[in-house]
C-alpha cells in the first residue's frame, strides 16, 4: 500500500491558460492586442470612436473576450478575418524562449494541455516564440470549442449544468454561451472561457478527472468557474487569492516551490512510464 502510494501522482491533468499566464502582461501582448481590436471595431464594424474603448474593455470582462460580446450583440463578422487582423500585427518579437519554463514543464509527469480563447494561429505562434510549443500534447482553443462538428458533440453531451455554489452569485455563464439569428435564420454560438459549458467542454475533450486535474489561468472570472466544474484552481499573475482560487502565483516560475504535489511520487522509471501511457499527439484538439 505505501509503496504504491509513493509511486503514484495525486494529480494527471493539468490545463493551462496561455496570454498573460505563461508569460507576464508586461510583454505588451495584451495591450497590443486591445488595441488591434478597436481598430478593427472602428474600420469593419464602422462603430463610434468615442465609445469603441469603453465597449472593447466592457465586452471583455462581460463575455471573456470581445469578439464573443461583439457577437452577442449582433455584429456579423468573419471569424477568421477577426483573428487575422487581431493578432496578424502583434509585437510577437517581444516573447523570447523560456528555458526554465520549459525544463519545470517537461519535468511534470502529468499530461499538460492549453486551454485558451485564442484561435490556432495565435496558439501556435505564442508557444513557437517561447519554445514550448513540445511541452504540451494538446491545445485547447478557439476553434476546438467552435467548430461545428465539435460544437455539435459538446452540446449533445452536456445536456445537464453544474449547480452553481452559492459562493458566486453571478453565473459564468451570464452572456458567455449564447445564441444569435445570422442572415440565413440559423442560430450559431460561441462558447468561451468563462462559460461554465467551456471549461466542462474543455475537461470532456481532454478526457480529464476533474477532481485530478489543475487549471492555471490569470483571469479571476474563468477561476471561479472552472471552481464550480470541480478543477483545483490556481490563479497567476497575483499574489492574492480570488474568489474559487485555491492558490495564487506571482509567476508559472513558482509552481514547483508551490505545488509540490504535483511531483509527488516521482521518480525516473515512473514518471517515462506515465508520460508514455498518457501522451497524445501534440495538435490542436478540434
Amino acid at each position: 500500500m505505501n509503496a504504491r502510494k509513493s509511486n503514484e501522482c495525486k494529480y494527471e491533468c493539468l490545463l493551462f491558460d496561455m496570454d498573460d499566464t505563461l508569460y507576464p502582461m508586461s510583454s505588451g501582448i495584451n495591450l497590443a492586442c486591445r488595441m488591434n481590436i478597436e481598430e478593427y471595431m472602428l474600420r469593419y464594424l464602422k462603430m463610434e470612436e468615442s465609445q469603441v474603448p469603453r465597449m472593447c474593455l466592457e465586452l471583455y470582462k462581460e463575455y471573456g473576450t470581445t469578439m464573443a460580446g461583439l457577437k452577442a450583440l449582433g455584429y456579423e463578422f468573419d471569424n477568421d478575418q477577426f483573428h487575422a487582423y487581431v493578432h496578424g500585427r502583434l509585437p510577437y518579437d517581444n516573447l523570447k524562449p523560456d528555458p526554465t519554463l520549459k525544463n519545470l514543464l517537461l519535468s511534470m509527469p502529468q499530461r499538460r494541455i492549453i486551454f485558451t480563447n485564442a484561435d490556432k494561429a495565435h496558439s501556435t505562434q505564442v508557444l513557437k516564440r517561447l519554445g514550448l510549443e513540445d511541452c504540451f500534447q494538446g491545445i485547447i482553443c478557439f476553434e476546438t470549442l467552435n467548430s461545428s462538428l465539435e460544437r455539435n458533440e459538446i452540446y449533445k453531451n452536456m445536456n445537464k449544468k453544474l449547480p452553481l455554489s452559492e459562493n458566486y452569485a453571478d453565473d459564468p455563464d451570464r452572456g458567455t454561451e449564447f445564441a444569435h439569428c445570422n442572415q440565413s435564420g440559423c442560430h450559431s454560438r460561441i462558447l468561451c472561457k468563462p462559460s461554465l459549458k467551456a471549461i466542462e467542454a474543455a475537461i470532456q475533450i481532454a478526457n480529464a478527472d476533474p477532481m485530478k486535474t489543475i487549471f492555471f489561468d490569470d483571469s479571476a472570472r474563468n477561476i471561479a468557474s472552472a471552481k464550480i466544474a470541480g478543477l483545483r484552481t490556481v490563479v497567476v499573475g497575483s499574489t492574492v487569492l480570488v474568489p474559487g482560487a485555491d492558490l495564487a502565483l506571482g509567476s508559472i516560475h513558482n509552481m514547483k516551490e508551490a505545488l509540490p504535489e504535483i511531483w509527488e511520487g516521482e521518480d525516473q522509471e515512473t514518471q517515462g512510464q506515465v508520460l508514455r501511457s498518457k501522451a497524445v499527439e501534440t495538435t490542436v484538439l478540434a
